[in-house]
């Protein structure tokens, strides 16, 4: 039996499983548990941070590898 997967739907603010989904574009995921969809923008929020600052790094020469 496959593991449930949970969503966070970025229109409505809360999190849905396989069961209940709405539409993909609305939709962070998949995520293994609730918890882990409950924070998927603060995730995505860090991630774009470093990105950012990759970005910011990479055109002022100071890219790390």
């Amino acid at each position: 039996m496959e593991q449930p997967q949970f969503w966070f739907n970025t229109r409505t603010g809360q999190v849905e499983s396989d069961d209940d989904k709405s539409q993909s574009k609305d939709l962070l995921g998949p995520y293994a548990s609730r918890e882990e969809a409950a924070h998927a923008l603060e995730r995505a929020r860090e991630r774009t941070e470093t990105w950012d600052e990759q970005d910011r790094r990479w055109r002022e020469g100071d890219a790390a590898d």
